[in-house]
Parts: C-alpha cells; structure tokens; sequence
C-alpha cells in the first residue's frame, strides 16, 4: 500500500510516499481502507516539531509515527474475530492524535478507538474533517462552562477550529460575535454569527460590547488586547502558547485568582465527542469548512498550503476516490 512517510523531522519536504505492507488488523482491531484525511495543524505540529516541547509525545529525535494524519474517514475492509461493533463494509470516521496513520491507504484502529460510523448526509470528504478542529473547540467550550445566553467572542472564526466553535456555540444557544476578514464576513454569518467583526476595517478592541468568553481559535492576540472586553468573571482561551508562553503562566497565576482570567485547556478526545458530532452533524446543527482537497500525490503541497495560514477551514486528502 502506499503511504506519506516522514522519518525526520522538518519542513513539507521530509514526507515521501512509499509502497509499505498493508497491516493485518488483531482480534479487536478493523482494517480500514482509508477514502479521506485532513492535512492540519496537529500534522503539522508533529511534522515539525516546530514546538521542541512536542518531541516529548512524537520522540526526542526522529518521529516515533511516521505516518501522520490523525483524521481519517473510509471503509472497513476486515475485522478481528472479536471486534463485535463493526462489521467489513461498514464506512466510518475518527480521530487519533496519538496512532496518526491516516495519510496512508490503509489504517489500523482498535475497536474501542475515537470512531464511528459516517453520517448519513456528508461525503468521505466532509467525514475526514468532522473532527480535528472541532474536538479542539468543544475542549475549549467546555474548560469554560459555557452556558446558553451567554455573550462569546471569536477571534479568528474561519480556521478549522474557529468555524466549528462558531457553529457549536450557536448549538449551545450563546450570542456569537466572530471576528474575520472582509471577504469572510458572509461566510462566517452563513455558519451562524450574530455579529460579524471586520478586523481589516475596525479595532474590534473597540467595541463596547462586554463578553462572557473570549475564545482567540488562532492565537494571534493577547489577553492583555482582551482583557478589557471581558465582563468581571470572564475566561479568556487562545490555542496558542502566546508571547513566551505568557498564556501557560497567566493560566497558573489564574488558578489563585479570582475575576478575569486566562485557561489554557488541554486538549482531549473520547469516543463520546465523535459519536456527539455525528449526531449534530446528522441533525444539520453541524458540518466541517473545507476549503480545498488534494490528491494524495499532492500532500506536499497541502502541507504547505495549511502552513502559508491563508486556509478556510479545513485541507483535506482524497487518498481513494469513492468509485475504487
């Protein structure tokens, strides 16, 4: 089978796609024929290992995993004798950051891993992108017990992660204001914004409007820039480190703190998440940005693409088309 191998780390260039053995699944395992990936942000963080800090969990030298793609959407082909869930035929998606190995033809998954089965009403595209940034946005909406009526700014609303936390705090019943670009702004109303911020034409630390939640999906401000619109128990959450990793720090200082505050969350997954985004997805209170799908061959190129940050949404892979 083929697959995008990286064996050091670096830039889009260290990943070649080579022929490998197809895996053989074990007793509680499913092999799955993989249709579609993403390429994003966890893929290029690992890739990189830009952030030294990530070589603890991917190894200190070289990539324990060499082949990336933590989403994936496809076609189980053969189950273990003891896989009770799943059956060959069956088309599903998942997540795991941790495994990787969606940016290959063919993937292992136990049983019990963050998958289910697609919904009824997307594409093996649209499946592949269900998760990534959206279990990075849940994560943060939870860290910050977000309640429904609640005022919440996003700051960077069209990224992966900020075009599903619009659409999940709009689920939620909050009031969402979303910060983007002029071209954006009736894209970011069609996921369901309340009130759409120009930041190319207006400061939005401007504004007079106080929030419950300041939620920066793309790290590039400050919860210092922040501070003064959030109301006295505010959160404020960026998935970024910040300015020499300020946000880690203020987070710990906010542990003894009372008023406005910075979190900074971990991100997490559970079986539960992907079965939950499923189901919204089904019920058309969900469904993933795509911005542009790439041939497998291509993969170099969307790596780069997803790093130039001119992105809408998510990047996916078409590994195999539906017809095959």
């Amino acid at each position: 089978m083929k697959a995008a191998i990286h064996t050091q780390y670096g830039s889009p260039e260290v990943v070649h796609i080579r022929e490998i053995d197809k895996p053989s699944p074990a007793a509680n395992e499913v092999l799955v024929r993989v249709q579609a990936s993403t390429v994003n942000r966890t893929d290029c963080g690992f890739r990189s290992a830009e952030y030294f800090v990530s070589r603890f969990f991917s190894g200190l030298f070289k990539p324990k995993q060499q082949i990336l793609g933590c989403e994936f959407s496809g076609t189980i082909e053969s189950v273990g004798e003891l896989v009770l869930n799943y059956q060959a035929g069956d088309r599903i998606f998942g997540y795991n950051d941790i495994r990787f190995g969606g940016h290959a033809e063919y993937l292992i998954r136990d049983e019990q891993d963050n998958m289910t089965l697609m919904p009824r009403n997307l594409s093996f595209e649209q499946a592949a992108a269900l998760t990534e940034g959206a279990h990075y946005a849940l994560c943060n909406i939870r860290a910050a017990k977000v309640e429904a009526g609640q005022k919440i700014m996003v700051y960077g609303a069209t990224g992966a992660i900020g075009s599903a936390a619009v659409q999940l705090l709009k689920y939620f019943d909050t009031e969402v204001t979303a910060v983007c670009n002029t071209p954006n702004m009736d894209l970011v109303r069609s996921l369901g914004a309340d009130f759409v911020i120009d930041y190319t034409r207006e400061d939005f630390t401007k504004t007079d409007q106080r929030y419950d939640f300041i939620f920066d999906a793309v790290g590039k401000s400050s919860f210092g820039a922040c501070k003064k619109l959030l109301k006295e128990n505010g959160i404020y959450i960026s998935t970024e480190l910040g300015k020499n990793a300020e946000n880690i720090w203020m987070a710990l200082y906010g542990l003894l703190s009372g008023g406005k505050k910075v979190l900074f969350p971990l991100p997490y997954i559970h079986k539960e998440d992907v079965i939950f985004l499923k189901e919204i997805t089904e019920r058309g209170k969900f469904k993933p940005l795509i911005d542009r799908v790439y041939p497998f061959d291509e993969i170099r190129e969307a790596y780069q693409y997803v790093e130039s940050q001119q992105k809408i949404g998510n990047v996916v892979l078409k590994i195999k088309s539906e017809r095959e």
